[in-house]
């Protein structure tokens, strides 16, 4: 038996002045990140550079699209994934400390 549950849309992202010039580094940075990754690679990696640098490039103009003309549709990628960093650097910190003690 399948169970399909349809979800509410995402509400739009609250409008502030200067959102859509961060909004747009936000989104040509992450895959530029990927690029630069890909490229300086320690081992060689074949038709998946060029493949993840294509790719890169595809979804960043689509991201650009959406932090540009769309802005109350595009939600931070360096928000979302600062959180779990600061989440992980925190826990590793609670760990650190409760090893030393």
């Amino acid at each position: 038996m399948w169970l399909l549950v349809a979800r509410e849309p995402r509400p739009d992202a609250p409008d502030w002045p200067g959102r859509r010039v961060l909004a747009a580094v936000d989104a040509i940075v992450w895959p530029l990140l990927w690029v630069l990754l890909i490229q300086h690679a320690p081992e060689p990696v074949g038709l998946v550079g060029p493949f993840v640098t294509a790719m890169a490039v595809l979804l960043g103009l689509g991201r650009l699209h959406r932090a540009i003309w769309v802005n109350q549709r595009y939600w931070f990628t360096t928000w979302r994934w600062g959180k779990v960093m600061a989440a992980m650097l925190l826990i590793g910190a609670v760990l650190k400390v409760t090893m030393t003690a």
